[in-house]
């Protein structure tokens, strides 16, 4: 037998056309813990919801299709693919490990992700990285509004344009975006591109396969830390997020 051959024996099939998603997410959890197979790839995923969540072992996970809600959600230290568009909610939650949209990303984005690495290859709807925790997410298109909406730390990259209040109520997170800005949202501001800016932000460019971006092109952004504690003087500034 070949090599080729032997690694096609190692990657377990799944089709969702046939079988359900239940079972699928079963196994792959089981795979977390025993000798199954740690390579798999799912076929006609129909945009079903909550595929490949709360996975906790080093598998890797081919998504062939666009899929719905939360997929790959609460992540830990797995590597999924997904080869099409996604749902509210992808890598919501992702402690650690790897999540690839070969697509476009509906809202919020890696929402609260405290750790690993998102990367969507297409356009991020609204919200994406609201109340990132950590994580670091590499969107190679542009983002709707709010982007990093009360992001508390990690890192956000837009290598288009950004929406309406980019970054509002942002903590410790920072921003960049190689494109332009609609508007900032409260308390956010452009700061300084200091060349550590630049090379770390290079080595996380390269990490998400978008190497032939110009990370010198970038704009960073982070908190004025004028809103870190409530004062009425600020009350005005503080809104809502669909204000």
């Amino acid at each position: 037998m070949t090599a080729l051959e032997d690694a096609l024996v190692d990657v377990a099939k799944f089709d969702l056309a046939g079988e359900p998603l239940r079972q699928l997410n079963s196994r792959l959890h089981e795979a977390c813990s025993s000798g199954m197979p740690r390579s798999w790839q799912v076929v006609n995923p129909g945009g079903k919801h909550s595929i490949a969540v709360g996975l906790d072992a080093e598998l890797d996970v081919e998504i062939a299709g666009h899929v719905g809600y939360y997929c790959a959600g609460m992540n830990q230290r797995a590597n999924v693919r997904v080869l099409g568009n996604c749902g509210v909610g992808v890598a919501e939650n992702m402690m650690s490990g790897l999540v690839v949209i070969h697509g476009n990303a509906s809202q919020s984005a890696g929402a609260s992700a405290h750790g690993g690495l998102l990367v969507v290859h297409g356009d991020a709807s609204a919200r994406c990285g609201i109340s990132l925790k950590g994580a670091d997410i590499v969107v190679e298109g542009s983002i709707a509004h709010l982007g990093a909406f009360m992001a508390q730390r990690g890192r956000l990259v837009v290598c288009g344009d950004a929406g309406h209040s980019l970054g509002d109520s942002l903590y410790e997170a920072t921003v960049y975006v190689r494109g332009s800005v609609a508007a900032l949202g409260a308390d956010c501001v452009e700061q300084e591109m200091r060349d550590e800016d630049v090379s770390e932000l290079r080595e996380l460019l390269e990490r998400a396969e978008i190497a032939a971006v110009n990370a010198a092109e970038f704009r960073r952004y982070a908190s004025a830390r004028e809103l870190y504690n409530f004062h009425v003087d600020n009350a005005g500034d503080y809104r809502h997020p669909d204000a």
